[in-house]
């Protein structure tokens, strides 16, 4: 009888935040403040650097706040909105996952090949999303459950995925796709809002739930912060390690249907590059790379930065290499802004004392 109340306190106390351990509180917390001491919280950094970004367009182009051009823009970064969301769940969880771009080719492939055998839309689309989840499970079977670092696992599946696509395809695309399919990514309600924005708004709201208003997410931060006490908590942190891989490969897989379906074909070498910019959505959007912390509306703001950024800087017919160095250098600022925040905070605390 002792033991059961010992276990069940144990589980109330995971599912009210298990703590970090002693030797990281002090440095997470002084992160932390350091994150939301300027302007109070990093969601308000983000609706400036959205209103700069807007502002800084509108200058660039007369075309960029047209209401239609600004909805027709959401549909280039909706695919990768719908991975960033699987992806700051798994960083929350201290892990990371690189093969997110070749998992949408190669569903991209599958549900092309399927295509040529007849296999209608609704198919498909089950199809890619249930091939991501296959994937998923994979990478989530060899990290969580045979204990391989995360991004060692997913540097070598990236390079299987993307190879098994290219050994199908070579240098060739599926371009024949049933009636209809072009709707998913190309479409609009009512001719005015894209399909794939409906798409987003819906799971976004259904990640947000998930985070921070059900038990799953309360075990997600407490096993961030701290995965052994999470487990002598009570927490099976390496079975939720393992659904967040699962889960984030069915992301993928919804992503790869929708731009198969916007671009009108599946290649191997689509999505390419596309790792990066979604772990920079997640880091621009105030998760903590370390694990433990951030927030999914941060993350959906950082989407929009992202977005209307590229959009803007393509309206000015700026290199893709340039765009490139921009994705770089906002991923190396928003990890590396807390980290010089926290030493000046440090500094000021030292020399008041």
């Amino acid at each position: 009888m002792i033991a059961a109340e010992d276990e069940a306190k144990g589980r109330v106390q995971a599912e009210s935040m298990v703590p970090p351990a002693k030797s990281e509180q002090p440095a997470r917390a002084e992160a932390s403040r350091a994150r939301a001491g300027l302007f109070g919280r990093w969601e308000v950094v983000l609706v400036l650097l959205l209103v700069a970004v807007c502002a800084g367009n509108t200058w660039a182009s007369p075309y960029f706040l047209d209401a239609q051009n600004l909805l027709d823009s959401t549909q280039s970064f909706s695919e990768k909105a719908l991975m960033a969301l699987g992806m700051a769940l798994i960083i929350i969880g201290r892990d990371i996952d690189l093969s997110v771009a070749a998992i949408v080719a190669l569903c991209g492939t599958a549900i092309g090949w399927l295509a040529t055998q007849g296999v209608g839309t609704a198919g498909l689309v089950v199809a890619s999303v249930a091939s991501g989840t296959v994937l998923g499970m994979f990478n989530g079977a060899l990290v969580a459950r045979l204990g391989l670092p995360a991004i060692v696992v997913t540097i070598g599946t990236m390079s299987l995925f993307r190879g098994i696509s290219f050994v199908a395809l070579g240098d060739g695309a599926y371009t024949a796709f049933p009636e209809g399919f072009d709707a998913l990514g190309q479409g609009y309600l009512f001719g005015v809002i894209p399909h794939e924005l409906l798409v987003l708004v819906v799971f976004a709201a259904a990640f947000y739930v998930l985070l921070h208003h059900t038990r799953i997410g309360r075990r997600l931060y407490a096993y961030g912060q701290n995965p052994d006490a999470a487990r002598y908590s009570g927490i099976a942190v390496e079975a939720h390690r393992f659904w967040f891989f699962t889960l984030n490969g069915s992301m993928s897989g919804l992503a790869a249907a929708l731009l198969t379906s916007r671009i009108g074909a599946a290649r191997p070498n689509m999505a390419s590059g596309w790792d990066l910019e979604v772990i920079a959505i997640v880091v621009l959007g105030g998760v903590g790379i370390g694990g433990g912390s951030g927030r999914m509306s941060g993350v959906i703001l950082a989407v929009f930065v992202m977005g209307l950024l590229t959009f803007g800087l393509g309206l000015s017919n700026v290199p893709g290499i340039i765009l490139n160095i921009i994705v770089g250098a906002l991923l190396v600022a928003s990890v590396a802004l807390p980290a010089v925040l926290k030493k000046v905070a440090s500094h000021r605390d030292g020399a008041r004392s």
